[in-house]
């Protein structure tokens, strides 16, 4: 077993604190990374709180995880020693369903490995990136493009894919006029990647401070959904609405501003639920869809595709002594766009 420094939450709701575990030692297909980077997802926040239930303590959380090599298995082909690398929110799945072998790990029908919060087959609990090493299977490892700062590749890791699965998956493009609403970690990151994709793209925030912001990352508009004539303004405006917000607001009020044939796409999770209204989407065969991250090779996919278009995550490298503050400003709003925790600091 190797030694591991971390933070964890021992408990809900408790503050993170310094934590001493072991990882398993490195197997024939297994990947040893040292980690150098690791950023701070709001997930992170519901599950050390246990906000969606299920959460496993103590728990050290984190699954937006750059690092470097330190050493391979016997049977690793794919990486060597000093290779930069990625891990993301989830280290396995069980590679024989339907979804694992068309390369939608995150949709296994077993469930996929959380990075943090789960169990793996020997039922050990697994511990995410806010620590000093981890070991993962080299397929589920991705590999960090030389263009592309680990600081800034860090939230890729899952704020780009989760905005960039969608994106693909639904062929939004050039011609197609998209609705961001929420300028956040995720917001932030769907602007430079449908910009990046041709798509003309318009903000939609409750805070005035974010408009020049996301112009300066891309978008043609913004609107603040603090006034009421902006759902009157841009009714049946968009092709595709990408809703990043993880606060409880009426969907209702934004499928009105999908055209016809229009979807209406969720990757924000609420902590309460929304009642919905049938005729807005009857009435103009409009859609609600949901998605969740992207598999390995869409992950590297998009790795790939930022690095070529220059697309990092902007943010706010902090020590690990920082992170119950960083929380708390998550929290309020107060992070242009996302932390990123610098585990030399930890050491």
């Amino acid at each position: 077993m190797l030694p591991t420094k971390g933070y964890a939450a021992m408990t809900a709701k408790a503050a993170l604190q310094p934590f001493s575990f072991e990882r398993r030692d490195v197997g024939p297909h297994d990947v040893l990374i040292t980690i150098t980077h690791c950023g701070i997802c709001h997930s992170d926040i519901h599950q050390a709180r246990d906000e969606w239930g299920g959460s496993i303590f103590p728990m050290v959380p984190g699954h937006e995880i750059v690092g470097a090599v330190a050493r391979i298995g016997s049977a690793v082909s794919k990486f060597k020693t000093s290779d930069c690398v990625g891990v993301g929110c989830f280290v396995d799945s069980c590679r024989t369903c339907a979804a694992c072998r068309e390369g939608s790990e995150q949709y296994c029908d077993a469930g996929m490995l959380l990075t943090y919060s789960g169990r793996d087959k020997d039922g050990r609990p697994t511990q995410g990136g806010y620590s000093t090493q981890i070991v993962v299977d080299e397929n589920y490892v991705l590999r960090i493009p030389s263009a592309l700062s680990p600081a800034g590749a860090a939230p890729l890791l899952c704020a780009g894919i989760t905005t960039y699965s969608p994106l693909r998956h639904w062929g939004v493009g050039k011609y197609h006029k998209l609705a961001v609403v929420g300028l956040g970690g995720l917001g932030h990151m769907a602007v430079k990647i449908a910009k990046a994709m041709g798509t003309e793209v318009t903000v939609l925030s409750t805070s005035e401070k974010k408009r020049h912001d996301a112009i300066r990352l891309g978008a043609t508009e913004f609107a603040l959904t603090t006034q009421q004539d902006t759902f009157t303004r841009l009714q049946r405006r968009f092709d595709f609405i990408l809703d990043t917000v993880s606060a409880s607001h009426n969907y209702n009020e934004y499928v009105n501003l999908l055209k016809t044939d229009g979807t209406m796409i969720l990757v924000g999770v609420p902590d309460k639920p929304t009642l919905l209204e049938p005729f807005p989407l009857i009435l103009h065969r409009r859609r609600i869809a949901g998605s969740v991250i992207g598999g390995i090779r869409e992950t590297q996919a998009m790795l790939d595709f930022c690095a070529m278009h220059n697309i990092e995550s902007d943010v706010e490298v902090i020590p690990i002594q920082h992170v119950n503050e960083a929380y708390e400003r998550v929290l309020k709003g107060d992070v242009r766009f996302r932390f990123v925790i610098d585990l030399a600091s930890l050491t």
